[in-house]
C-alpha cells in the first residue's frame, strides 16, 4: 500500500483540489492523507462567488508535526501539492516536503503548480506563480503544469508540441525528473483535441483524446489528472502506461459528467469507469 500526503484546496460542495484528487486516488488503491490548504464552500469559478478561509501556514506544518509525532511520517511515499492559498503557504509546503524526506528519503514530491487562469476565472493569491517559478521547481521531483503554467515557469510563450518539450526539459534541468503537461490547449497539434505530454530528460510522449464540449467546462480536471498520474507511477506503471491510463480514466469521467449534464465532475458516478476505463488511447514518442 502506497501513501500520499496531499496538500491542496478543499471544497465542501463539488470537486476541486483534494475534493477532486483524493477519492480517485483511493479508488485506485492509494492511501491518501488529505491536508487542506484552504476550505471553501465551492470552487472559485462560480459567478455567485464562494465562502471560506485560507489556513495560515503554521496550521499546515502543525498538522504534519502531529503526524511525525506519532511516528508514521516515514510511511509517506509521496507529497502531492496543488492549489495553495498564499506564497507563505508555499514555504510551509516545502518545509513539509523536507520533513517527509528526512523521514523517508525515497519519498517523491509531485508538484501541481496551480498559477491561475484568467480566461477561466481561476484565481490564485499574489506571489504564488512566482513562488512556483523560483522555488517549487528546485524542490520538486515531478511537476504537472498546464501549457500556460509551463510557459510561466520558463518565462516565455509556448506555441507548439515541440516548444513544450523543449520548455519541459528546461524545467527538468532545474530539478524535476519528470514533467506532465496536463493540457496543451493552444499549443496542441489539434486544438479540437485534448492533448498531453509526459517528458523526462530522455523521453517525450504525446497523447491525444477527443475533446468533450460543455456549456460550462468542469473544474478540477487538472487536479484529477495529477492524482491519477501519481497513483499510476506509485503502483509501478511505466511512464507510458501511466500517461495512457490517466488519459483513458479522465476521459471516462468527462463522458460521465457530460452524460449527467453536470458542472461538477461526476467522480462517484464514474468510479467504475475511472478505475477500469473501457476506452484506450495510445501515446507516441515525440
Amino acid at each position: 500500500m502506497k501513501n500520499v500526503l496531499s496538500i491542496q484546496s478543499h471544497v465542501v460542495y463539488g470537486h476541486a483540489g483534494n475534493s477532486a484528487a483524493v477519492f480517485p486516488m483511493r479508488r485506485l488503491g492509494i492511501e491518501v492523507w488529505p491536508l487542506n490548504a484552504v476550505q471553501f464552500s465551492n470552487h472559485t469559478q462560480y459567478a455567485e462567488g464562494w465562502k471560506g478561509i485560507v489556513f495560515p501556514p503554521e496550521h499546515l506544518t502543525s498538522i504534519v508535526d502531529g503526524i511525525r509525532n506519532i511516528g508514521v511520517l516515514g510511511r509517506a511515499d509521496a507529497v502531492l501539492s496543488g492549489y495553495i492559498g498564499s506564497a507563505p503557504q508555499g514555504d510551509a509546503v516545502l518545509d513539509i516536503v523536507r520533513k517527509v524526506k528526512e523521514a523517508n528519503p525515497n519519498a517523491i514530491f509531485f508538484c501541481d503548480p496551480v498559477m491561475g487562469h484568467p480566461a477561466k476565472d481561476c484565481k490564485v493569491a499574489p506571489g504564488v506563480a512566482e513562488f512556483h517559478r523560483d522555488h517549487s521547481v528546485k524542490a520538486a521531483d515531478m511537476m504537472s503544469p498546464n501549457v500556460l503554467e509551463l510557459g510561466k515557469l520558463v518565462d516565455r510563450d509556448l506555441d507548439s508540441v515541440e516548444d513544450c518539450v523543449t520548455a519541459a526539459r528546461q524545467v527538468i534541468r532545474k530539478g524535476p525528473r519528470l514533467i506532465v503537461v496536463k493540457h496543451l490547449s493552444y499549443a496542441a497539434r489539434d486544438v479540437n483535441s485534448y492533448e498531453m505530454l509526459l517528458v523526462t530528460a530522455d523521453e517525450a510522449l504525446h497523447i491525444s483524446r477527443p475533446m468533450i464540449e460543455f456549456d460550462r467546462h468542469p473544474v478540477g480536471v487538472g487536479d484529477l489528472i495529477s492524482g491519477i498520474v501519481l497513483s499510476c507511477l506509485l503502483k509501478g506503471m511505466s511512464n507510458r502506461e501511466a500517461l495512457e491510463f490517466t488519459t483513458a480514466s479522465v476521459y471516462e469521467v468527462m463522458q460521465a459528467t457530460k452524460e449527467a449534464g453536470e458542472f461538477e465532475l461526476q467522480l462517484v458516478r464514474a468510479q467504475e469507469r475511472l478505475a477500469q476505463p473501457a476506452t484506450t488511447f495510445t501515446s507516441q514518442a515525440v
